[in-house]
């Protein structure tokens, strides 16, 4: 079976064939580097990691690029505001993304540009611009004009007022067309500037991805990713600049997940249900909270629930009961089983792979032979690296507590309490036995009585 995708510009699901047989190029429009991240960043950081996995495992090399917008206007605004310096905030939350994000196990993208490396790429492409006729200065500020792009609009399918309304655009009596919007624009003496032949100044969002994926993935490319809410105006405006600074077309697939709401509701800070995945990561492991979304078909609106994180947990406690319990099984690196990577093949479709999970822990749970264990272990672990999850020691899992939680029972106390339990057991102290159980249960340690012995969970 071929990989399948949606892509938004043609609105409909195709075969995916890259360019080159053996290689492909994917951008993905990284965060902007002033705060923490929050479950909508999340989102697209865990939807195209299945993606980068996919396309590992089907082709022989993979350039993954993610950008780090580390030149904003709310970069500005922040350090304004808080007086820290623009550099310590951003190599400050850059660093506390990467932390985040590892903890989802999220793979390292092969480049993550940074846009005040690529000035020079930025500025070469607006002076293009200007001299094909697709952009002008205007009192220090060189705007795109979007009159002179014959199919602008064509990602998003609005109309030229539906775009002007949608774009919530600057009013400046030095556009040409309301629409117009800016490449470059001046910097006062406090902000962050660069000399450039319109003088001192910055560039816009939109021209920092065309330069940055042109860099590294050439002009034209396979895949462009994304969340939703940015087909327009951000994905709109650098199909525009870079078609028209280039003359050839720009990225040949675009996939956005949907947008994401929190019970029920938009997330938002007024409304008390805005998260940052570290909050959420106090709460949960990451492979739950990187499960819990999957569960969720990545073109669809997700609904974050307490209680479709609690599912994720239970569903991962299955999992790793059925490795916990195969854990003296030696198993070599296997192959995906054929029905998970059809599923993924068939436009990243993670519920079904997520079933699929299932009916491999229950093989597993019935293998009667070292040899069959063996092959249903490296199975399931095929399959769930794929998906980025089951990537630890099942003790380590089940022994998992938030970073903030209150002191509790040690992993040693439990231990000696387990210990204590089996010589009152041993002993005949049932009494004894059934008080140390309920002793272990009142600090939310469930123990597993087997043939092994006696293992433990935290809940």
């Amino acid at each position: 079976m071929a990989l399948v995708l949606y892509n938004t510009l043609t609105r409909r699901k195709e075969a995916f064939q890259p360019l080159k047989p053996d290689h492909v190029g994917m951008y993905v429009c990284g965060p902007t580097v002033y705060d923490r991240a929050h479950i909508g960043n999340a989102r697209p950081v865990i939807v195209f990691d299945v993606l980068y996995r996919l396309l590992q495992r089907l082709y022989p090399s993979v350039t993954y690029v993610r950008n780090i917008t580390d030149v904003d206007d709310k970069i500005n605004q922040r350090s304004k505001d808080s007086g820290e310096p623009i550099a310590a905030i951003t190599a400050r939350t850059t660093r506390m993304f990467h932390d985040d994000i590892g903890e989802l196990n999220a793979l390292p993208p092969t480049i993550e540009p940074r846009a005040t490396a690529h000035i020079a790429q930025m500025i070469a492409i607006i002076e293009t611009l200007i001299a094909k006729g697709h952009a002008y200065e205007a009192e220090g500020h060189v705007l795109f004009s979007v009159p002179s792009m014959a199919d602008y609009g064509k990602l998003s399918g609005r109309s030229m007022d539906e775009m002007i309304a949608g774009a919530r655009v600057e009013v400046a009596p030095y556009k040409k067309n309301p629409a117009d919007f800016v490449l470059w624009k001046p910097s006062t003496p406090e902000l962050p500037g660069w000399d450039s032949p319109w003088g001192r100044g910055r560039p816009g969002w939109h021209i920092e991805c065309s330069a940055m994926s042109g860099q590294y993935l050439g002009v034209t490319f396979d895949i462009h990713g994304g969340g939703q809410d940015l087909v327009f105006p951000h994905h709109e405006n650098e199909i525009a600049q870079s078609q028209c600074a280039n003359g050839a077309p720009f990225a040949r697939y675009w996939l956005h997940n949907g947008y994401l709401m929190v019970e029920g509701e938009k997330m938002s800070k007024s409304l008390g249900n805005f998260f940052t995945v570290r909050e959420l990561l106090e709460q949960a492991p990451g492979e739950a909270i990187r499960l819990c979304m999957l569960s969720t078909h990545y073109h669809q609106p997700f609904d974050w629930t307490a209680e479709g994180l609690k599912q994720a947990r239970a569903t991962l406690d299955r999992l790793y009961t059925a490795l916990r319990s195969a854990a003296d099984v030696d198993t070599a690196a296997g192959e995906p089983p054929v029905e998970v990577l059809a599923a993924l093949k068939d436009d990243l479709n993670t519920p079904l792979a997520i079933a699929h999970l299932h009916e491999l822990a229950t093989a597993l749970n019935k293998a009667a032979t070292p040899a069959d264990k063996a092959k249903a272990k490296a199975a399931l672990l095929a399959a769930a690296d794929l998906l980025g999850v089951l990537k630890q020691d099942p003790e380590a899992w089940f022994r998992w507590r938030p970073a903030g939680a209150a002191e509790g029972l040690s992993d040693a106390d439990i231990e000696r309490l387990i210990q204590a339990r089996a010589d009152a057991r041993k002993a005949r102290d049932f009494a004894e036995a059934d008080r140390l159980r309920q002793e272990l249960a009142d600090h939310g340690v469930v123990l597993e009585d087997g043939a092994q012995g006696t293992s433990w969970k935290r809940v």
